[in-house]
């Protein structure tokens, strides 16, 4: 991915492993807000978590990379991977500005639930400023709730339901957090793993290839 004045998504987490919820929200952010491309970065040292990812760097960048293989407009980063510190998003965002991303250029993407605690996060508020957000909604934690939810952060917040967000308008007013409402699947890593530790089908959960790679390296048992 090189810079450039188009709008770019950024989708951090675990991916321990990548769902169709992690899919669904990328395609939410990309129909609202009309993202040129979306870049996945999986964590190496996720600080939110307190045990390490179960399957290692190379397997969630790999499983990654085959749920991405038919989205050209969907890419995967091992930036993070590549660090030895602590994956903060800040950090993350940070490199990208030194990449020659623009702040406003940028829109990372989380769900509502996630977002309902940006004030546990790193460097918060000043991350506020290193990109937009895409907030998307998650079963039970829909996006509009938000400013009823975090009120002293609701004059950045704005709603965003239809397709193609107006980034002039974003420029003019600096970085903002756009909420997105959609229907995102019930599903998490947690529970996959469950499955796949129960030698469970994985059926509508995550893509068929990442099913395969699955029970083909025998993750999570």
């Amino acid at each position: 991915m090189t810079s450039s004045h188009l709008p770019v998504g950024i989708l951090g987490g675990t991916f321990d492993p990548v769902h169709l919820g992690h899919l669904a929200a990328a395609d939410a952010a990309c129909t609202a807000l009309g993202l040129a491309e979306v870049l996945f970065i999986p964590s190496h040292h996720p600080p939110h978590r307190r045990v390490e990812p179960l399957a290692s760097g190379y397997h969630r960048f790999a499983m990654l990379a085959l749920a991405l293989a038919d989205r050209p407009r969907f890419l995967v980063s091992d930036a993070e991977l590549l660090a030895s510190a602590w994956s903060y998003t800040s950090v993350t965002l940070r490199r990208l500005h030194e990449a020659a991303f623009d702040a406003l250029q940028l829109f990372f993407i989380t769900g509502a639930d996630a977002f309902a605690e940006i004030a546990t996060w790193n460097d918060y508020p000043a991350i506020l400023d290193l990109a937009n957000f895409a907030v998307v909604s998650r079963p039970g934690h829909p996006a509009a709730g938000l400013p009823e939810q975090l009120p002293m952060l609701r004059d950045r917040m704005a709603m965003r339901q239809g397709e193609g967000a107006d980034h002039a308008a974003g420029k003019a007013g600096g970085t903002r957090i756009w909420l997105v409402q959609a229907v995102t699947p019930d599903v998490s890593s947690t529970e996959v793993r469950r499955r796949a530790r129960a030698g469970e089908p994985l059926d509508g959960l995550v893509p068929i290839a990442v099913e395969r790679y699955i029970e083909r390296h025998h993750l999570y048992r």
